[in-house]
């Protein structure tokens, strides 16, 4: 009887055992990656969108670029502004997706990128033509002298080095502020009410006023304040609001 002979051992050149072991660790990680992405999309709520709702919302941001030049055209100034007071409070009360981006755009010159965020602004040509147009995502009004120093004390903060700082101590202000003779922070709350000469370096030193959401003050409607809605300007009345969210 024959002696059987041995088969010789096939041979895997050590490269490819190297590239089975990075592929084998790549797919790990890649699956690891995939689940860890689903949970977080799922702790964030997301939800995918319709190609409905992606046709919305085209719809929504086009008719409010049409509706932002009518309001321009049509609206005199002089209806905004019906008080002796030079100074305004504006809030941003709404625009997501139904905001063209020219409206997003004007809203960003304003400083106001977050929803319930509110700023100081001197009631000249250029705001009251902004104000026309953004209408319907902003409610304003004249803030009295409690509303201006309760912001001020309760909700400020200025920006140095670009970091925001809490306005805590009036060495804050003087750092900022000290070359226009403003020291503490009664000087900062005067020269905003009385819309002093410094008024625009105080406000560009000031980050806008990160407010809360009011109960049951604002109810999503764009009209007019004085139509029964939420928007546009609330003359005295803005003083309510601003009480219930700072």
């Amino acid at each position: 009887m024959a002696e059987e002979v041995p088969q010789s051992l096939n041979y895997i050149p050590e490269v490819i055992l190297k590239k089975r072991k990075n592929n084998e660790e790549w797919a790990i990680r890649r699956k690891l990656q995939l689940e860890q992405k689903v949970k977080r999309l799922k702790s964030d709520n997301f939800v995918i969108k319709k190609p409905e709702q992606f046709i919305r919302e085209y719809r929504d941001k086009e008719m409010d670029l049409v509706q932002m030049k009518q309001r321009g055209k049509n609206r005199s100034r002089r209806a905004f502004v019906t008080s002796d007071s030079s100074l305004l409070f504006v809030i941003r009360i709404g625009g997501k997706s139904d905001m063209h981006p020219r409206t997003r755009k004007l809203l960003y010159s304003l400083r106001l990128r977050k929803i319930f965020n509110g700023v100081f602004v001197k009631a000249d040509a250029r705001i009251l033509e902004i104000l026309q147009k953004v209408e319907p995502f902003v409610t304003y009004g004249y803030p009295n002298l409690k509303s201006i120093k309760d912001l001020i004390y309760k909700k400020g903060a200025g920006k140095i080095d670009n970091q925001r700082v809490p306005l805590t101590s009036n060495e804050v202000v003087e750092q900022a502020l000290g070359q226009n003779g403003i020291l503490c922070l009664e000087d900062v709350v005067t020269e905003i009410a009385n819309v002093g000469p410094h008024f625009k370096e105080v406000t560009s030193f000031l980050c806008p006023f990160a407010l809360t959401k009011p109960e049951k003050a604002l109810q999503g409607k764009k009209k007019r304040f004085l139509d029964g809605g939420d928007s546009g300007n609330r003359e005295d009345h803005i003083n309510e609001l601003v009480s219930k969210m700072n």
